[in-house]
């Protein structure tokens, strides 16, 4: 598991580009279009496959037609939470090994809570985009490496 805490940049411009050879796709789970928006960019500048859900009921809408290699989850979301989504996707077999990461303000109540559902890593808002892009690519490469000695990436409950 891990945790970060950093700052977000000052304000700048970003830009979105398409990457041949991604490293990788990503589930973006969040409630506020500019949150997901900057998570997106930055994800994407790095060469990641980004797909997004407004909340953690889309998300299980769409998590088996997408096939992410990571999910990240707000926690504080309409219709389902982060912590109701990732302990839906943990019960589900087709889920379970998927590397999930809270990205939300991580109080002490919001980490033990991921811990109870199965979450993998945890990002405080506000975030430095370079720890969004480290975190993810720690994800990949726990899961990418556990797949190779043949156990489940993410911590399957159930």
């Amino acid at each position: 598991m891990e945790v970060a805490k950093t700052r977000t940049r000052g304000r700048g411009s970003t830009y979105s580009r398409v990457v041949s050879g991604a490293s990788g796709r990503v589930l973006v789970v969040d409630d506020n279009k500019v949150i997901r928006q900057l998570i997106k960019v930055n994800l994407e500048l790095e060469g990641f496959e980004v797909v997004t859900a407004n909340d953690g009921a889309e998300c299980l809408d769409v998590v088996h037609r997408v096939m992410p290699d990571v999910i990240t989850l707000d926690v504080v979301m309409p219709r389902l939470d982060g912590f109701g989504a990732a302990a839906q996707l943990r019960a589900d077999p087709r889920t379970r090994h998927l590397p999930l990461a809270i990205v939300s303000a991580c109080t002490q109540n919001e980490v033990e809570a991921g811990i109870a559902a199965g979450v993998d890593a945890f990002l405080a808002k506000p975030f430095e985009p370079a720890e969004l892009v480290r975190v993810v690519h720690r994800l990949i490469e726990r899961r990418d490496r556990r797949e190779r000695k043949g156990a489940p990436a993410g911590r399957g409950r159930g």
